[in-house]
Parts: C-alpha cells; sequence; structure tokens
C-alpha cells in the first residue's frame, strides 16, 4: 500500500513538473490556448500501471495544484472540465478494449478540448465559440497522438526493463 501511495505522489509531482515546465516555455502552435498536454502525457501512461482510481487522483491533484501554484481559479474550472472528461473517456476507451495507446490518447486530447470549449461556452454564454470546435477537435488529434506515441514508447521501455531484472 505504502508503495502505491509513494508511486502516486511521485507521478503527481512529475505532471506538475511538466505542467509547470509547459507553462514556462511558450510552445505557440499558432492556435489560442492549444498546448502539447505534457502532463497528460504522465496520466495516459499512469492508466496502463495503476488502478483507475488512482489515476484519477493523480488527475485531480495535479490540476488543482498546479491552478494553486501557477493560475488562478479560472484555469482551475476550465482544466478540471477538460482533465476530468478526457479521463473518463480514456479509461472507458482502455477498459473496452481494442484501444490502443496512441488511440486512447487522441480520445483524450480531444475530449480534453471539447470539455475546455464547453465551460468557455458557459462562461461567455455565446454560442459562437462553438465554431473554434473543429480547430481544437484538429488539435487534439494531433497533440493526442504525439503524447500517445510518447507513452506507447515509454510502455515498451518500462516491458524491456521489467524483462531485464
Amino acid at each position: 500500500m505504502a508503495k502505491r501511495v509513494a508511486y502516486c505522489a511521485m507521478l503527481s509531482a512529475l505532471a506538475m513538473i511538466f505542467g509547470y515546465v509547459e507553462a514556462l516555455i511558450p510552445v505557440n502552435f499558432g492556435i489560442p490556448g492549444v498546448k502539447l498536454g505534457l502532463a497528460n502525457l504522465v496520466i495516459v501512461v499512469a492508466l496502463y500501471l495503476l488502478p483507475t482510481h488512482q489515476v484519477l487522483f493523480i488527475q485531480i491533484a495535479r490540476i488543482i495544484l498546479v491552478s494553486f501554484l501557477f493560475g488562478n481559479l479560472s484555469m482551475m474550472i476550465y482544466s478540471l472540465a477538460g482533465g476530468l472528461l478526457s479521463f473518463l473517456v480514456m479509461s472507458l476507451l482502455k477498459k473496452a478494449g481494442g484501444f490502443s495507446v496512441i488511440g486512447v490518447s487522441i480520445a483524450g486530447g480531444v475530449t480534453h478540448n471539447i470539455g475546455q470549449l464547453i465551460v468557455a461556452i458557459l462562461v461567455v454564454q455565446n454560442m459562437k465559440i462553438a465554431y473554434y470546435a473543429s480547430v481544437l477537435m484538429i488539435a487534439g488529434l494531433i497533440t493526442g497522438g504525439l503524447i500517445g506515441m510518447l507513452a506507447q514508447r515509454i510502455q515498451l521501455h518500462m516491458n524491456q526493463d521489467q524483462k531485464n531484472i
């Protein structure tokens, strides 16, 4: 039990570090609000290592702590909407089977953007923001694919390391 708690704490800290580094390095994809989502790399990898409820804890802890330390309440609301919807979809797809790590990650990237777009529509109270959805879907496909490829490579290395022990 203590080993799992330590593992969750380590992954939460790693996700926070990735989120902070991403905030420090302004990667401009030419689309406002689009980021690579490095912290989500930790979540995707953790989905294949830990029980779902522990990954949910890591996701919530990361979002709340990063928002308090480096953001604000508005950031937390948008991040929770995107992060929780993304987590829900990724965990359901992983459980259903038939989806690769890359496919699960792409679904997570797309649904993360959908969650944030829904919050934006509610906050601004203007449905015209929904026109931005197609751009966000493409961005989610690309960034989710990149994160998924990284997660798959990490999984391969972890499996090889376990065989060598």
